[in-house]
C-alpha cells in the first residue's frame, strides 16, 4: 500500500513501537519514551504485512529530546510488533538525542545512521560524526553498544563509502578543573 501525507489506522502499531528507538539507548534521556513521537515526511509506505514502514523526503522523527532526520527513513519491525532495525539514509542523516538532564545534547552524523534494537546498538556508516560538549569521534564507521557503553571505530568494510578516512580521528577537551571556594 502507497501513502502521500496520511496514515491509515492499520499504520499505528508501527508508529506506536517508536518509543523503542530512544528508550533503550544510553543517549536518551529517559523521560522521552514517555513524550508522543512525530514523524515528518514528503511521502510514506507502510506494508504492515511485511511490518515495514518507509518515510521519503526531509524526514523528521521527534520524541522529547530525541530527534532522528535524513531523506529516507526505513523501519522494520519482527513478527511481535517491535522494532527490529531502523534506518536512516541522507546527506548527512542525523540524530541527536540529551542523555540526561545535567547533560549536553549528543549529536550524530552519517551518510547511513543504523539502530539495532535488539542489541542496543547504533551504527553510524560513511562520514561518520559524534559530539558531545565539544568532544568529536570522528571515522568512517561508528558502532555504539549502547549497553556495555563501549565505541567502536574504525574502516567501514563492506559498506560504500563516498570518503574513506585512514584513521579515526579524536578531539577530547580538558575537563574544567574546579578553582578553589568554587562549588559545581
Amino acid at each position: 500500500m502507497r501513502f502521500a501525507n496520511r496514515f491509515s489506522h492499520r499504520a499505528l502499531p508501527l508508529l506506536l513501537s517508536l518509543p523503542l528507538l530512544g528508550a533503550a539507548s544510553a543517549w536518551a534521556l529517559s523521560s522521552d519514551r514517555d513524550q508522543p513521537i512525530r514523524v515528518q515526511a514528503d511521502s510514506a509506505e507502510l506494508d504492515d504485512k511485511q511490518g515495514v514502514a518507509v518515510y521519503h523526503g526531509d524526514v523528521v522523527i521527534t520524541q522529547g529530546t530525541l530527534k532522528i532526520t535524513g531523506n529516507k527513513v526505513t523501519i522494520t519491525q519482527d513478527d511481535n510488533g517491535d522494532i527490529k532495525v531502523f534506518t536512516s539514509v541522507g546527506n548527512p542523516a542525523y540524530y541527536e538525542q540529551k542523555p540526561a538532564p545535567d547533560k549536553s545534547v549528543v549529536k550524530a552524523y552519517g551518510q547511513t545512521i543504523q539502530y539495532f534494537a535488539e542489541n542496543e546498538r547504533i551504527v553510524l556508516i560513511d562520514k561518520a560524526r559524534v559530539i558531545q560538549d565539544g568532544n568529536t569521534f570522528e571515522g568512517e564507521k561508528i558502532v555504539y553498544d549502547t549497553q556495555r557503553q563501549i565505541v567502536n571505530a574504525g574502516r567501514a568494510t563492506g559498506a560504500k563509502v563516498t570518503s574513506p578516512k585512514p584513521r579515526i580521528d579524536m578531539v577530547i577537551q580538558p575537563k574544567k578543573k574546579q578553582q578553589p571556594g568554587q562549588t559545581q
